[in-house]
């Protein structure tokens, strides 16, 4: 069986390694942290059965620690190690649903004790594990609560879900969580950018190919939905994917069966398909650009992750979970944030969501030359914008768009032209035209053509 596991939260690191070795001896789980800021982030990695913390702490306090987790777990047990002269606020705390507190020095048979008694109410090593497969996911949001919770359920079926969200939400991270949660969990996940690799090579990929398909085809290639066999298939910017690629995907949807290119017989394949994109679908399937046959056959469920500014309350604890992550990657020596530097953090929009976030902090720990990140770092990396922000898919498009724009120049509109010098078939030259409001009109007899 599992052992529970505590999370023991004291900024004396030799009370705290004392407290550490008592708790083990005694068969518990221990992570232990110097800090209450420290202990919400390790609260969204880890799931601890309780926590014990001391009162009286550098920063934020084991009362306000203990505010903060009731806030977010009214269930999780919380145990307060407090001085005498604190008892009196100990006893009001547990009016407010505080598990329970002991008095310094304390007993150890009487920690031991009322741990094993708040880790009985929690639940067994089983209800502990539970929530293993949301780890990754780094919340206190409520909604995302909902959310992970709808996640959850989708995920006992085999029923199609549709991820949606702005870039940087996470959603190959959530898809990687419902993987963890289904019946399919010892199976391989497999993910692929739709709008990441050339139409001419996306088919061979997802669907593989025979030896002497074409050329270069040396040998046979199973493809990325033979590869994850009985696991699970993210097609991420699935509003990306070319048409005639639709007709097939929709086939494999309908019949469970894939053909690689050049083969003349199909082949029974049994995975579960995920599906995301941060683009407006039904919007797509009014302009042409995507079946609607198919987007009902992905879009079973929907699950939409909301933007980091909707989330607010997250950002505290993702902002110190990548700090601790970076400070181990370039391996500096920095403590946290100053204070206007967090409240900056908190208030900034994040158009480019998670991912920007990592990579403001990124630089603001590569670039810091003290213990904590002052303002000045965030209000410069935030200034910055980093071109690495922009997601492949984005940066493609644009490169799509500016492209397309040269040509029309250089051909004053003439279609046939551009889709000669582009290698391409006008139909195709249309569509794309079409997708980047491109008027070819607009460049006849242009003088700076």
């Amino acid at each position: 069986m599992k052992k529970p596991c505590i999370l023991v939260v004291d900024d004396d690191a030799s009370l705290r390694e004392l407290i550490t070795l008592r708790l083990e001896a005694n068969g518990f789980r221990v992570e232990a942290v110097d800090s209450g800021e420290a202990a919400l982030t390790q609260l969204a990695l880890a799931r601890p059965e309780a926590v014990l913390t001391d009162m009286q702490m550098d920063g934020m306090d084991g009362m306000a620690l203990f505010r903060a987790i009731h806030a977010r777990d009214p269930a999780l047990p919380v145990i307060v190690l407090t001085a005498h002269g604190t008892i009196p606020d100990a006893v009001a705390a547990t009016q407010q649903g505080l598990f329970g507190y002991l008095t310094k020095p304390y007993d150890a048979a009487t920690l031991i004790s009322l741990l094993k008694r708040a880790t009985r109410l929690t639940g067994s090593s089983a209800e502990a594990g539970s929530d293993s497969w949301r780890s990754e996911i780094i919340t206190a949001c409520p909604a995302m609560d909902v959310l992970l919770a709808e996640a959850r359920l989708a995920a006992q079926s085999d029923a199609s879900v549709l991820i949606q969200g702005e870039s940087g939400t996470g959603k190959e991270l959530l898809a990687r969580a419902i993987h963890r949660a289904s019946p399919r969990h010892g199976k391989p996940f497999v993910a692929i950018n739709c709008g990441a690799i050339p139409a001419e090579l996306l088919e061979s990929e997802l669907f593989g190919h025979v030896k002497g398909a074409f050329t270069g085809a040396a040998r046979d290639h199973l493809g990325l939905f033979l590869s994850a066999e009985g696991g699970t298939v993210l097609l991420d910017e699935i509003g990306d994917m070319p048409a005639q690629l639709q007709v097939k995907l929709l086939r494999v949807l309908q019949e469970g069966e894939v053909r690689p290119v050049g083969a003349t017989e199909t082949r029974p394949v049994d995975v579960r398909i995920l599906s995301a994109t941060h683009c407006n679908l039904e919007e797509a399937i009014a302009s042409g650009e995507f079946r609607e046959d198919l987007y009902y056959r992905l879009n079973v469920v929907t699950l939409t992750l909301p933007p980091l500014r909707e989330r607010r309350e997250d950002i505290p604890l993702l902002a110190r979970h990548f700090l601790t992550v970076l400070t181990e990657k370039y391996r500096r020596r920095i403590h946290g944030f100053a204070p206007d530097a967090l409240d900056m953090l908190t208030a900034a929009d994040w158009p480019g969501n998670i991912r920007q976030l990592h990579n403001v902090l990124e630089q603001c720990v590569a670039l810091c030359t003290t213990s904590t990140i002052p303002a000045s770092l965030v209000a410069r990396a935030l200034r910055d914008k980093p071109a690495e922000i922009q997601p492949l898919a984005e940066a493609r498009s644009t490169f799509e768009r500016d492209y397309l724009i040269s040509l029309l120049k250089l051909t004053r509109g003439q279609v046939s032209e551009v889709a000669r010098l582009a290698g391409r078939n006008r139909t195709e030259v249309y569509r794309l035209l079409q997708r980047h409001g491109l008027t070819p009109a607009l460049f006849k007899d242009r003088d700076d053509a």
